[in-house]
C-alpha cells in the first residue's frame, strides 16, 4: 500500500494498493492549501495511470475525487466505482472543478496576474466528460468484485451524502479505509455504520487532536444572525457546496418555523449548491430530511444563477443571509462577497467547517487584518466566527468511540488525512486507549500487508 496523499496533511486522499497482478487506486483527490501542495496537483502522476484497474472512491468531495480528470489525461483506462449518490454529486462538482479551472485561467491572463505565459487550466470539461463515462455504481454492503482477486464493499460513514467507508479483501487480506468519517448525531446524516473488523484500517483525522464544541447549534446560529442584524448589517456564510450548504438551508428552515429569526432573505448563491441540494432532495431517503423540507427549503431559498444576479446581492444594502461556495474561500462566487462585505464591521462572516493551512478561509479565522484577494489586500472588519458544530468530520472522542466497536485490533491502523500534530494525538490516543499497533505514514510511504504481518518498505519506487 502507497501514501500518495491525505500524509501529512488534510488534503489529495490517494491510496495505491499493489499486487503482482494488478493496482487499484482508493480516492483519487486534489491537493489543496498551501502551495507547495498544490504544485503537487500539476506534477506528472507517481505511476502509470494505464497501469490501473480501477479507482475506489469513498465519496465526492474534491480532495478525495478531484484528481481523477489529470489521472485521465496520463492514460487512466479502467473504472470508477462509487455509490449512485457520489456519481451524481461528481458530475456536478467536477464540471464546477472544471469550470473554475478554466474561468481562473481565462481571469489571469486577461489581468495578466500569472507568473504563467499564458496560465492554463488544471483540467478542462472535455477531460472531465470523459472520466464521467468510465463511472460504474456500486450498492451499499454489497461485495464488488474488482478483479479474480479483489472484491470491495462500500458501508455507509455518515459524512456526507453517499459517502462510505470502503472494505477491500486483496489476495485473502482485509483492508478498511474510513473515509471522512461522519458524526453520530449530524443534523442531516444518518450515524456511521461500524464494519466490525479488518485486519488492516486507514482512519481519518481531520480533527484529531480536537472535539467540537458542545453547543446548541440552533442557538448559536440564531444568536449570530440576531445580533448581525441589530448591527444593520449582513451573514456571509462561505459554505461548502456539498453537505454544509443543505445542512445550513435546514437548520435556517428550521428557524424560520420557530420564528427564531426574522424573515430576512436567505440566498444561495452557489449554481452547484443549487444542484447538490436538487440531489439531497432526489436521495432524502438516505437523510434525515422529509420530502416536505425538501419543498419548504426550495420554496425559502432565493437561487441566483447568473455573475449578474450574484452581484445584485451586494447592492442590496439591507441584512440577509448569503450562502456561498466555497467553504475554505480558496475560489467561487464567495471570493467576491468576501471583497464586499469584510470591510464593514456591520457584517460577520461565519466559517461553518475546517479550514486548510494555507486557504484563505484559515488566513482569514487565524485573526489576520487583511487577506490577499483578486491580487489586492482587502482589510478584514467584519465579525469573523467559526462555528465547529456543524463539522461533517467526527471529532477525536466520535472516532475513538467508533472504534472501540470493533470486534479484534488490526494488525496495523494507519492515521491519515489529518495536520501533523492531529494525525499524532490520535495515533497517541489509539495506542494508549485501545493498545493497538499505529502508524502515522509520510508521503510516499509504502507498506507490505500480510494476513497477520506487516513491513515498512523504504525508498519503495513505483514503476
Amino acid at each position: 500500500m502507497h501514501f500518495l496523499g491525505a500524509a501529512g496533511t488534510v488534503t489529495g486522499s490517494r491510496y495505491l494498493l499493489e499486487t503482482a497482478k494488478l493496482r487499484v487506486l482508493v480516492d483519487c483527490g486534489l491537493f489543496q492549501g498551501y502551495k507547495y501542495l498544490r504544485l503537487h496537483n500539476w506534477q506528472p502522476p507517481l505511476f502509470d495511470p494505464a497501469t490501473l484497474e480501477a479507482v475506489l472512491l469513498t465519496h465526492a468531495h474534491l480532495d478525495h475525487s478531484g484528481y481523477l480528470p489529470v489521472l485521465m489525461q496520463h492514460g487512466f483506462k479502467g473504472q470508477v466505482f462509487c455509490t449512485e449518490a457520489t456519481q451524481a454529486l461528481c458530475e456536478v462538482l467536477l464540471r464546477d472543478a472544471a469550470h473554475l479551472f478554466e474561468e481562473e485561467a481565462a481571469y489571469a491572463n486577461r489581468h495578466q496576474i500569472s507568473k504563467h505565459k499564458p496560465a492554463l487550466p488544471l483540467y478542462g470539461i472535455s477531460e472531465v466528460e470523459a472520466v464521467l463515462k468510465r463511472f460504474h455504481v456500486v450498492r451499499t454492503h454489497r461485495a464488488c468484485q474488482i478483479a479474480p482477486t479483489f472484491s470491495a464493499k462500500w458501508i455507509p460513514n455518515g459524512h456526507i451524502l453517499g459517502s462510505m467507508c470502503i472494505a477491500c479483501t486483496v489476495d485473502g487480506v482485509d483492508i478498511l479505509f474510513s473515509g471522512d468519517l461522519g458524526r453520530p448525531h449530524d443534523v442531516l446524516m444518518k450515524p456511521p455504520e461500524i464494519p466490525g473488523r479488518t485486519d488492516y484500517l486507514v482512519v481519518e483525522s481531520t480533527y484529531g487532536n480536537r472535539v467540537h464544541d458542545n453547543i446548541d447549534a440552533e442557538q448559536q446560529l440564531t444568536d449570530i444572525i440576531l445580533s448581525t442584524v441589530q448591527r444593520g448589517g449582513s451573514v456571509l456564510i462561505p459554505a461548502f457546496a456539498v453537505g454544509r450548504a443543505q445542512t445550513l438551508l435546514y437548520l435556517l428552515l428550521r428557524l424560520r418555523r420557530d420564528k427564531r429569526i426574522p424573515n430576512l432573505p436567505i440566498y444561495l448563491d452557489s449554481p452547484m449548491s443549487q444542484n447538490v441540494t436538487g440531489i439531497y432532495h432526489r436521495f432524502h431517503e438516505a437523510l434525515q430530511l422529509s420530502a416536505q423540507d425538501c419543498e419548504e427549503m426550495t420554496a425559502m431559498t432565493r437561487t441566483t444563477r447568473t455573475a449578474e444576479e450574484s452581484q445584485r446581492i451586494n447592492a442590496d444594502k439591507w441584512p440577509k443571509v448569503v450562502i456561498s461556495a466555497s467553504g475554505m474561500a480558496t475560489g467561487g462566487r464567495v471570493v467576491h462577497h468576501l471583497k464586499q462585505m469584510l470591510p464593514d464591521a456591520r457584517n460577520t462572516v461565519l466559517f461553518c467547517g475546517f479550514q486548510a493551512g494555507g486557504t484563505r478561509g484559515e488566513k482569514i479565522v487565524s485573526g489576520a487584518q487583511t487577506v490577499r484577494i483578486h491580487a489586492q489586500d482587502v482589510p478584514i472588519r467584519a465579525r469573523v466566527i467559526q462555528m465547529d458544530t456543524l463539522s461533517a468530520h467526527a471529532d477525536c472522542t466520535e472516532i475513538s468511540a467508533w472504534l472501540k466497536h470493533f470486534r479484534s485490533a488490526p494488525v496495523m491502523t494507519f492515521v491519515t488525512h489529518g495536520e501533523p500534530a492531529a494525525a499524532d494525538a490520535m495515533r497517541i490516543r489509539i495506542e494508549r486507549e485501545l493498545g493497538w499497533p499505529c502508524a502515522v505514514p509520510e508521503q510516499l510511504d509504502c507498506y507490505r500487508l500480510a494476513k497477520s504481518q506487516v513491513q515498512f518498505l523504504p525508498k519503495h519506487l513505483l514503476g
